[in-house]
């Protein structure tokens, strides 16, 4: 689970993250860090649409290499 103080940085800096939600790249999420909770995350995606999803997922810069499950 990802810590409060890494989703601040991600927030204020506007670091744009990747979700990582399972083993296939094709299903990771892009976008910044909006808001969050004990449970969820709320991230804005490009299309400015948001997604709720849950603080259990891999969350890492873009720029990082992907983490793979």
């Amino acid at each position: 689970m990802i810590s409060e103080e890494q989703l601040n940085q991600f927030r204020v800096e506007g670091t744009s993250v990747r979700v990582v939600r399972d083993g296939m790249e094709a299903n990771d999420v892009l976008g910044i860090v909006v808001a969050w909770d004990a449970d969820s995350v709320v991230i804005r995606k490009r299309s400015r649409r948001v997604v709720k999803l849950s603080r259990s997922y891999v969350y890492e810069p873009v720029t990082a290499p992907r983490t793979e499950l």
